[in-house]
């Protein structure tokens, strides 16, 4: 038996802890920089990418440390270093984050730093402490090895069981546990104090009382008191009304003055200028620049009466229907059913947006296309305004396969009206999901810009046809509404889509939204490419 490596009771539940300190950086890692980069798949893969890049670093530290003297002392010094790193990343967000990603942009601004900021945050924050852990397998293996005689089979087999085991604990403790309930701060201090504990417990057990355990000792336990974590700050005037962490994002309520001319938004994830519902006093109309305001004109263009029934695929805090319920035609009245994923936004909706959903009127916690399944049929007019974060169109929501179920939902002559953020008309994201949703419903495609916004409104119907902006039909009785309608006829304002024209369309087999997403990102470079 080596004496280089005694023996260390209980090494294989430290092996587990450190493999869920693992998961949880990587996990809550997101969720530490959804506030200031958002949780886009662009984001997961920067952080990913980090993870793995220290974890394979440290592997190979681990490999040349477990050949050196005294390989417990290291495995201790790699604990503990490990939990020094991980206790100030909620302190740590805001700094690095802003560093990266100046406070005050707008989210078209911002769009081109989210990635690399994204990257190079991720890279400060947690490269340190992936490194270390990384560390922990290879001298874990070499500590049971020497100390209990075994061959380096048997040894790393064992050390790599308890690390998986360990992950899959902190990954699903991770995400329906620590976050939902603690919090982000208190997710990474818990996990900080399991590795200390860890790294103490060797650390006595071996009588490592080497420079590297004091000195983590000395960085981790200041970081239990002072570490907290701080959102981006509101802009000015602005007032802060809730503030939560779901599974799926990280929200908050902010309400911009009082009274009559109060304005409430509900954030998800990075900031900026961005929302995802809006509330104002009153129902109607909201002021120019919100989409919400061109999913009304389907019902005037058919001069709908009696029952106008709506489905709504990603309800949100329910701002479509504060919109639709004041500005239906005379004699007509709705009956809205909403999809939302995410149960939290419906709750966040009946606090501050006056959600007031009747029974079976909201499906909360159901993904669009599974509601879209259960929801029945005949329809007047669908809503589609799903995304993941402020800017993605979920893949499995923009297809070709996907818009055809959505023409099965409506009755003949229904309409779908969809959200499309973009920079323009021809911005790629927008093309793509206009010619894949024309061609599910083999039917011509109207495609408009919001004025003062960056969003585009696509209209298509179930065997029926669009009015062309300033043709026939185009027009309607109320002023409001026609107030709406009047800048769309501008040249370049709008645009046909025809089922089958050629261009890249999006199938469930097929569909580069992600690739598509970045392409939008160098449109908006150019802002408001036509």
């Amino acid at each position: 038996m080596d004496e280089r490596a005694p023996p260390v009771p209980l090494l294989l539940p430290v092996v587990a802890l450190a493999g869920a300190g693992t998961m949880t950086v990587e996990l809550a890692a997101v969720r530490l920089l959804a506030p200031w980069f958002g949780a886009s798949s662009g984001v997961w893969t920067n952080v990913i990418g980090v993870i793995l890049l220290a974890l394979a670093v440290g592997y190979l530290a681990g490999a040349r440390l477990s050949a050196r003297p005294a390989p417990a002392r290291a495995l201790a010094g790699a604990l503990l270093l490990s939990a020094a790193a991980t206790v100030w990343l909620p302190f740590g967000a805001r700094p690095v984050a802003e560093a990266f990603l100046p406070a005050g942009m707008a989210l078209d601004e911002a769009a081109g730093l989210l990635v690399w900021g994204s990257l190079a945050a991720a890279l400060v924050l947690f490269l340190p402490a992936a490194l270390c852990l990384g560390c922990v397998g290879p001298l874990a293996v070499e500590v049971l090895q020497t100390s209990r005689g075994v061959h380096a089979g048997e040894a790393g087999g064992k050390v790599l069981a308890a690390s998986t085991i360990g992950s899959l604990a902190g990954t699903f403790g991770t995400t329906y546990l620590c976050l939902p309930l603690l919090g982000i701060e208190a997710t990474f201090l818990g996990a900080s104090l399991a590795l200390l504990a860890a790294g103490g417990w060797v650390a006595l057990r071996v009588r490592a009382g080497g420079r590297v355990a004091v000195l983590a000792l000395l960085v981790a336990l200041p970081g239990f008191a002072l570490s907290r974590y701080t959102t981006p700050a509101l802009q000015q005037g602005w007032r802060l009304l809730e503030e939560r962490l779901s599974p799926y994002q990280a929200l908050r309520v902010v309400q911009l003055g009082e009274g009559p001319e109060a304005f409430r938004w509900l954030q998800v994830n990075e900031s900026f200028d961005s929302y995802q519902s809006v509330w104002q006093p009153a129902p109607g109309l909201l002021p120019p620049g919100y989409y919400y305001n061109y999913f009304v004109p389907p019902a005037w263009w058919e001069d709908a009466r009696g029952e106008w029934r709506v489905l709504i695929l990603g309800l949100g805090a329910g701002t479509a229907v504060r919109v639709l319920q004041a500005t239906l035609p005379p004699g007509a009245h709705l009956s809205s059913l909403g999809a939302e994923i995410d149960p939290v936004v419906v709750e966040l909706g009946e606090i501050h947006f006056d959600l007031q959903p009747a029974a079976g009127s909201v499906l909360a916690g159901l993904d669009a296309r599974c509601a879209l399944r259960v929801c029945g049929g005949g329809y007047d007019q669908v809503l589609l305004d799903c995304y993941a974060n402020n800017m993605e169109i979920p893949a499995h929501l923009s297809t070709v396969e996907f818009f055809r179920e959505l023409a099965g939902s409506l009755r003949a002559g229904g309409w779908l009206s969809i959200n499309a953020a973009g920079f323009g008309l021809h911005d790629p994201v927008v093309a793509s999901v206009a010619r894949s949703a024309a061609l599910g419903f083999g039917e011509r495609l109207l495609a408009v810009r919001v004025p003062f916004s960056r969003n585009c409104l696509l209209y298509v119907r179930r065997g029926g046809t669009v009015p062309e902006p300033g043709g026939a039909g185009w027009g309607v009785a109320d002023g409001a509404v026609e107030s709406l309608l009047a800048p769309l006829q501008v040249p370049g304002a709008w645009r046909w889509f025809e089922s089958g024209e050629e261009g890249l369309v999006l199938t469930d087999d097929r569909n580069p939204i992600d690739r598509l997403q970045l392409e939008s990102i160098a449109v908006g470079r150019g802002r408001w490419v036509q």
